[in-house]
């Protein structure tokens, strides 16, 4: 298991990247070219008999000014917080895989073979809080799970890719999206971080909506990639105003989070002992967080460290956060970056038990004791979908998802050539 003080000698940036990665990280980029985004697929349409239904309440500071038919935001930022009904159609079990998005080729799509959209209605903020209090006084355990998605994410592509979580996990938690402005161009990547930040206030008002109602008995929040930033400064900063956090928020998953380690501590200093179970998913081995690491000046991304050595394994049992480490997993995706996403099997099952109340922790003995088999269950669970909708900088999973850059690409080219030149 190689060591976060070896990892660091080997020199900054993208000296990190082994050749053959750096490649793929390349080819990945590349293919992005080819692919086009998912627009205009939110057109309601009737839903088909023996296909699935996920219904999700969305807060947004998107801007819905401009946005296309279909679209309902755009990646530019709002001047509030906007709310929106959400419900979407899956198609049967037989006719997919699961962990995967089968975006519509048009409008209308076919509900056997794609994911549709059966309603996308905005609401106004006493509507959508008063629909939360129903649908929640409804559910079977009252819990609310809380997505935040990363960077490089259209509107629909968050819908849709919660939707699939919600839908391979099983759990019966009332789905509530949180969604801020992101362009969804990959080289957009500092807008996107302006914007998470722009966020965090709205964030903080959706948490303390919920945790108010009281037909709420349990908040479960689940972020991934540069979503965890949102998810951390919101929760910092309401620990501060209240002396610690509501006690409805139980769980808050943190996976491959693009957050500088050193940030971190402050922020889960700040957030103190009263809070809930965090849980947080890691890979050294991630090379889309190595990248992040060489824009944030050499600064180790929270996602990337290794948490068997110090000092991150001290202040980790510190603050009694529970880790799964992916390092060790195998996974398909050359930078690393996407291998929470595998093991639907496990996804199921994991997501049935957090949706009961277990920590992620207790649900080792139902999926086998070994380190690799609970770390692929656990990520899983958090992120079957997220590790191919939002992407850790320059990392791109889901070529089918990605968007025609055009003159943009060769513009990042050339900045890659630039950065990458020092290695020759």
């Amino acid at each position: 298991m190689q060591s976060a003080e070896s990892f660091a000698d080997q020199g900054a940036g993208l000296r990190y990247l082994k050749p053959f990665r750096l490649g793929a990280l390349v080819a990945a980029v590349a293919l992005a070219a080819c692919a086009d985004r998912p627009h205009g697929v939110l057109i309601a349409q009737p839903r088909a008999p023996g296909t699935s239904r996920v219904d999700m309440l969305v807060a947004t500071t998107r801007s819905g000014q401009g946005a296309a038919p279909g679209d309902l935001f755009t990646g530019e930022r709002g001047a509030g917080l906007a709310f929106a009904d959400v419900a979407v159609s899956i198609p049967p079990d037989a006719a997919r895989q699961i962990g995967e998005v089968q975006w519509p080729d048009a409008v209308p799509a076919d509900p056997y073979r794609d994911f549709v959209t059966l309603r996308a209605e905005p609401l106004a903020r006493d509507a959508a809080l008063r629909d939360f209090h129903s649908r929640i006084a409804a559910a079977p355990k009252r819990q609310a799970l809380v997505f935040v998605h990363g960077f490089n994410t259209l509107f629909a592509e968050a819908v849709y890719r919660f939707a699939q979580i919600v839908h391979d996990s099983g759990t019966s938690a009332l789905p509530v999206l949180f969604t801020w402005p992101s362009r969804g161009r990959l080289v957009d990547y500092g807008y996107d971080r302006e914007s998470a930040s722009y966020s965090r206030d709205a964030l903080e008002t959706v948490l303390r909506a919920l945790a108010r109602d009281p037909a709420v008995g349990e908040i479960s929040i689940l972020a991934h990639s540069m979503g965890n930033w949102v998810t951390l400064e919101a929760l910092r900063q309401m620990a501060i105003r209240d002396k610690g956090l509501p006690g409805k928020i139980k769980n808050v998953m943190l996976a491959a989070p693009d957050v500088d380690f050193d940030v971190f501590t402050r922020q889960i200093a700040e957030i103190g002992e009263r809070r809930a179970l965090f849980s947080l998913f890691v890979s050294r081995n991630d090379e889309a967080l190595a990248a992040s690491r060489h824009v944030w000046g050499d600064k180790v991304r929270l996602g990337g460290i290794d948490p068997d050595v110090e000092p991150y394994r001290a202040l980790l049992a510190e603050r009694r956060i529970f880790v799964v480490d992916l390092a060790d997993v195998a996974s398909s995706d050359p930078l690393g970056h996407g291998t929470f996403a595998q093991s639907p099997e496990v996804v199921r099952a994991i997501g049935r038990r957090l949706a009961a109340g277990q920590q992620l922790a207790d649900v080792r003995t139902s999926v086998g004791e070994s380190v690799g088999q609970m770390a692929t269950g656990a990520a899983a669970a958090v992120g079957t979908a997220a590790g191919a909708a939002v992407t850790a900088p320059f990392a791109v999973v889901d070529p089918r998802a990605r968007e025609n850059f055009g003159d943009r690409l060769e513009q990042l080219g050339t900045q890659m050539t630039d950065t990458l030149r020092p290695l020759q």
